[in-house]
Formats: C-alpha cells, structure tokens, sequence
C-alpha cells in the first residue's frame, strides 16, 4: 500500500534554528531515508521551498487566481513530503513517528488511493 507522509514544521523556527540543529535535523531524515530505501519501501520524496516563495492558484467565479504565498496563514505549514510503499496503514505510522520531532511539528499520512507513474497501488 502506498502512503503520502506530508511533514510540516514553522519555517521561521526552521530559519532560527542553529547550524548544529539543523544538521542533526538532517542526519535523521537521511538516515531515515537511507533504511527506507534499504527496505525498498521509499519511492520518492522531496524537501520545498519556504512558503514565502509559494503561489496558490484558487478557484474563483471568474477564473483561477493567482497569490503570493501558501495556502494556509498558520504558522506550521507544508515543508516536505515522501511516498512510500508498506504493507499496513501501522506501518505507514511507525514511519511517520520517526519524522515528528521539535522541528517537524507535525505530519500527515494519507493512503495514495490513485497513482500514476508509481506501479500498483
């Protein structure tokens, strides 16, 4: 079963963060990825822009319209994201634990119920 494991995080305490936090931060997310790979259950995934550099196309009565920005005004917002192929919805969870910390305050995991360009769901 495939999982989108959606993380989030406050990219003003990301920016805030010392030079040593944030090398920790990324030695446990490439570690992390390193074993999924080793258990084939990483598909893909990647790190995103800060919000700040975002544009959010919204549907509108007269059209699409374009902002500046992410679609939400939390603080928290979407900071990276991967997919991944394991056998259990308990799976997909224990994957996402290791991701939850001081700097990644939060994280989704949604079961990718159609896909394309990934194989079988």
């Amino acid at each position: 079963m495939k999982y989108m494991v959606l993380m989030y995080a406050d990219p003003a305490a990301t920016q805030a963060m010392s030079a040593a936090d944030r090398a920790e931060v990324f030695r446990r997310h490439e570690a992390l990825h390193q074993d999924l790979a080793g258990t084939g259950e990483m598909l893909n995934g990647a790190g995103l822009a800060y919000p700040k550099d975002t544009t959010t196309i919204r549907w509108r009565r007269e059209g699409p319209t374009a902002t500046d920005g992410p679609f939400t005004g939390t603080p928290e917002q979407l900071t990276a994201y991967f997919v991944i192929d394991c056998a259990s919805p308990e799976r997909a969870r224990a994957i996402a634990e290791r991701v939850v910390d001081a700097h990644v305050v939060a994280v989704e995991v949604r079961h990718v119920h159609d896909s394309f360009g990934m194989g079988e769901t």
